[in-house]
């Protein structure tokens, strides 16, 4: 038996949540979509929030029609019919267009299988061990483009902040869904097979006992904050649940003003949490 607890919050002040959890069957997801910053265009008149939502509509319909399928052929088919649900109204070849990590987990009796695409890490109790699944090609991309964008600040001399922003996001852009950069659900349904994918035991000693699926929103609590380990992360979500985690999150935020360097000072958060029964 699974049991789920789950909590998800957006930007302080913003009413729109562009992360998403849901849970279909034995089938849960968290979905995180990519925030377009100001001024710039995707080709799309939907937005991350309304791809968020649709994708983990389709996953579930995907689940209901071939509940015996991989999550990568299932994921790579609810992509496709999220691409048919614009109408024809959106340039999907955008470089642009609204786009999400994924996080999924499918429990199937004695095994749990699991997949990840972008930054949004699964975290993993197996008996004395923790085990963290993350797809690092989002971060590798970025640590590349910041190099990049520091090399020609040097040659263009100075240039204001606004422009390097836009040049950096540009330059990201450029890197989506591309095999030298990073993998993420859009419009392309080959995203999929580029996942991170496994299936872990239910039973004997490393056994799963427990998994948290999160977006970066609250993965900063270890990943930027250090404010615990990834065992105490799911200590705090075991004992005081995932509203806790985002609550403490938050504090930090308004406490420091901002993320350490490189980081939006809010983000959307959502945390689950899966239990499974002992042998």
């Amino acid at each position: 038996m699974m049991r789920v607890r789950s909590a998800s919050a957006p930007v302080p002040g913003r009413p729109a949540n562009e992360d998403h959890v849901f849970r279909y069957g034995e089938l849960v997801g968290v979905l995180d979509g990519a925030t377009v910053p100001d001024g710039f265009d995707t080709g799309c008149v939907h937005g991350p929030a309304w791809y968020v939502r649709r994708l983990a509509a389709r996953l579930c319909l995907a689940a209901a029609d071939r509940p015996a399928a991989a999550l990568t052929g299932n994921l790579a088919a609810a992509i496709l019919a999220v691409r048919a649900d614009h109408g024809g109204s959106c340039d999907l070849d955008h470089p642009g267009t609204p786009s999400a990590t994924v996080c999924l987990l499918r429990h199937g009796g004695d095994h749990v299988e699991y997949l990840v695409l972008c930054d949004s890490p699964l975290v993993l109790d197996r008996g004395g061990r923790i085990q963290v699944v993350s797809d690092e090609r989002l971060g590798a991309a970025m640590a590349e483009l910041r190099q990049q964008a520091g090399a020609v600040a040097l040659v263009g001399g100075d240039v204001d902040p606004a422009t390097r922003f836009r040049r950096a996001v540009a330059l990201q852009r450029e890197r989506m869904n591309r095999t030298h950069g990073y993998w993420v659900a859009a419009a392309n349904p080959d995203a999929a097979y580029h996942a991170v994918t496994g299936s872990l035991s239910l039973r004997g000693p490393e056994r799963l006992r427990r998994a948290a699926l999160l977006t970066d929103g609250a993965s900063v609590a270890v990943e930027q904050f250090g404010l615990f380990d990834w065992r105490g992360l799911l200590d705090l979500l075991s004992d005081a649940g995932p509203g806790e985690l985002i609550r403490r999150v938050r504090l930090v935020e308004a406490g420091d003003g901002q993320r350490r360097a490189g980081f939006k000072r809010h983000d959307d958060a959502t945390a689950v949490l899966c239990e499974f029964d002992d042998d």
